[in-house]
């Protein structure tokens, strides 16, 4: 049986777009957070304009106990819309779903790039593994992920099994050593 005053970091589902008023919330409180941003276009009276906005609807990763999370969600109302997410365990229980540390650490020093060279991926698009490696040199030097071709291309990803994936596009096949 685990504890559930460990600290760990869980994928939270929030209904309705407002991951970010939950961010906000989270901020204030000092509870560390992520949602992955991207730039998007966006009609504008002048014209298109880049927006950053969420970019995987409906998501935010918290950093903090279960206890602190079931206490959030129970008596503060700007909570209610989090929701656990689950995985089935090989006994076929339901688990609550949580990322390891370094597992999240890269997840978040990649997406956080917001430039082309990065895109995200649902759960379904990054089912499939690939080849494991970690990149060597460069920006990103020391980050793990898995080789995966999509679409006839490769692509290094960070995958958060059954939650989502950020992919880069390109990384020289000579900064990558298999682990």
């Amino acid at each position: 049986m685990e504890s559930n005053d460990v600290i760990r970091w869980y994928p939270m589902r929030v209904t309705y777009h407002r991951e970010l008023r939950i961010k906000e919330q989270l901020d204030l409180m000092g509870i560390e957070n992520f949602v992955p941003m991207h730039y998007d276009l966006a009609d504008s009276s002048e014209g298109p304009r880049k927006t950053l906005v969420p970019a995987i609807h409906n998501l935010i990763f918290v950093h903090a106990s279960q206890e602190v999370l079931t206490h959030l969600k129970m008596h503060k109302k700007e909570f209610e819309p989090m929701r656990y997410m689950t995985k089935t365990s090989t006994d076929g229980h339901k688990e609550l779903l949580h990322i390891p540390d370094r597992q999240m650490e890269d997840f978040i020093k990649v997406a956080s790039a917001q430039d082309e060279s990065i895109f995200f991926l649902d759960a379904r698009d990054s089912a499939n593994m690939g080849r494991r490696v970690r990149i060597t040199a460069g920006r990103f030097k020391g980050i793990e992920g898995v080789i995966k071709r999509i679409k006839k291309n490769k692509y290094f990803l960070i995958q958060i099994d059954g939650v989502a994936a950020v992919a880069i596009t390109y990384v020289p096949a000579d900064c990558l050593e298999p682990i």
